[in-house]
């Protein structure tokens, strides 16, 4: 079973509290979820592979610490901290970590553009 880590009322977590690398495979965690997003922090083990698939929403993965490669409709981006990556739903993925690897995994609603509201700039 799947626990929530936070709730709407958690301010904030430190990483070091809360990543936890297997042995072997992948440990993952739901941080916080609400009616838009699920935020899920996912820790592989030095070697480990998660297979092509694709997913029905948004995704985006923000590398914490470790190294690895994300293969994203056969292309592949270098996983490293510091590293944002955007995968639009349903686009076919897999991720392989070269050394021990933590990544925030957010899944969102799939928006078209007549979803879209106008994005409004505004100069201070």
């Amino acid at each position: 079973m799947t626990t929530t880590t936070m709730s709407s009322t958690t301010s904030a977590i430190r990483w070091v509290d809360v990543i936890e690398y297997p042995e072997t495979g992948v440990n993952s965690q739901i941080l916080l979820e609400d009616a838009n997003c699920r935020y899920m922090l996912m820790s592989l083990a030095a070697g480990m592979h998660i297979a092509e698939h694709a997913a029905p929403h948004n995704a985006t993965v923000n590398v914490i610490e470790g190294q690895g490669v994300l293969t994203l409709e056969g292309k592949d981006l270098v996983l490293e901290s510091g590293v944002f990556v955007f995968i639009p739903a349903t686009a076919l993925h897999s991720v392989k970590a070269v050394t021990n690897l933590t990544f925030l995994l957010t899944f969102s609603e799939m928006v078209t553009d007549s979803d879209r509201e106008p994005c409004h700039v505004h100069s201070i």
